[in-house]
């Protein structure tokens, strides 16, 4: 049978088990674990639910696909048979690691036999092959380079974290494509003479992240070594980064945040904290948090402008990562403390009201906040 025929036979199985079989199958399938508060589970649940809803669902779709002949023109599910929902390919990437990270730390919840459906859908060997032939294909070294890639070897890390069987047999599954994008970003990263300050997907700050604690999840020494020297070279002398210019009307990212939150990966403790007050002076000393309010969304159906709502969590947790890195009696600390409180309040609010714009990724960065992946990186 194609991926194609059994693709919708793992969907219509899903949405005919009933929530009694759901939790049944989970009981069967992993060993006994507390299950969170109500509180908690209600919400990553929300969270689990967006990404079930579109990690296999095939349109809309933006493709970023260069076509080189009419043998091009093909669907989707076709060009990429492992990550094609989700509006497009880095999102199909992140919904998957989403799925995989709440189940892994909450196997018994609800949601975990339809989110293991999925998974398990995805990660076959025929369909990483065929993912595989696409991003080898001509023409495509700089694909989803870097925030796709990104996200694609925060996945594979977090399958290669959890102990359980059928994640590990996803982690074999997926090694080549973990293999490629670690090596399309080791042999780019020596020639990128620059950063990339955006806000949006092409920021270097914050896939260097990502990719550095793959790295040093996965013991990869050459690839940590190389994005600590780049990074290094890229920032270690920068110097009065003004918030007074952020956040850029469809930002996702925040460009010195980001940054910040990548050097506190780098330097010690001390160090970081004498580079922070060079990096970035306008933080507060005395506990406030008005000197960075929260980005306003004014239409969430527009597909830009709701990323104003994946900055508000994304700063949220940059600053709870340059916050805990600094000493512990630093006054700017309290600052940074309250601007995350009401950063995590404002972005954790909005997805309560969003369209399939926001829906389709918006998960992905609330997971990573709640479940502090970045702090527990580290």
């Amino acid at each position: 049978m194609s991926p194609r025929t059994a693709r919708p036979r793992a969907r219509l199985g899903v949405a005919l088990l009933g929530p009694a079989v759901l939790a049944a199958c989970v009981a069967s399938r992993v060993a006994a674990q507390e299950v969170p508060p109500d509180a908690e589970l209600a919400r990553v649940e929300r969270f689990a639910r967006l990404a079930l809803k579109c990690v296999h669902q095939e349109y809309p779709n933006k493709i970023a696909h260069v076509l080189a002949s009419d043998a091009d023109a093909r669907a989707p599910r076709e060009l990429t048979p492992v990550f094609y929902g989700c509006f497009d390919w880095h999102s199909a990437v992140h919904g998957h690691w989403l799925l995989a990270r709440l189940v892994r730390l909450h196997p018994r919840a609800p949601f975990a036999a339809a989110a293991r459906l999925r998974l398990g859908a995805s990660f076959t060997p025929e369909n990483v092959a065929g993912e595989l032939r696409y991003l080898q294909g001509a023409g495509r070294t700089s694909f989803e380079r870097p925030y796709g890639l990104a996200w694609l070897l925060q996945l594979c890390a977090e399958l290669a974290e959890w102990d359980d069987a059928e994640a590990r047999a996803w982690s074999a599954a997926l090694a080549p494509l973990e293999a490629l994008a670690a090596e399309r970003l080791k042999s780019w990263l020596p020639k990128l003479s620059h950063p990339i300050r955006t806000g949006e997907h092409s920021q270097t700050a914050f896939a260097l992240a990502l990719a550095l604690d793959w790295a040093r999840s996965r013991g990869d020494r050459a690839m940590e070594a190389l994005i600590v020297e780049r990074a290094l070279h890229y920032h270690a002398r920068d110097r009065g980064c003004s918030l007074l210019f952020e956040p850029g009307g469809q930002d996702f990212l925040s460009p010195c945040l980001q940054e910040a939150d990548l050097m506190r990966r780098v330097l010690p403790r001390e160090a970081f904290a004498a580079w922070l007050g060079v990096f970035l002076p306008e933080i507060a000393h005395d506990g406030s948090a008005e000197w960075l309010p929260p980005a306003v969304v004014t239409d969430r159906s527009d597909g830009k402008l709701v990323h104003l709502d994946g900055l508000n969590l994304a700063r949220a947790w940059a600053l709870e990562g340059i916050s805990s890195h600094l000493p512990a009696g630093d006054p700017r600390r309290a600052s940074l403390d309250a601007v995350a409180r009401a950063h995590r309040a404002a972005g954790l609010r909005a997805l309560e009201e969003q369209s399939y714009e926001g829906e389709h990724w918006l998960g992905s960065f609330a997971t990573y906040l709640v479940t502090r992946r970045g702090l527990a990186a580290r």
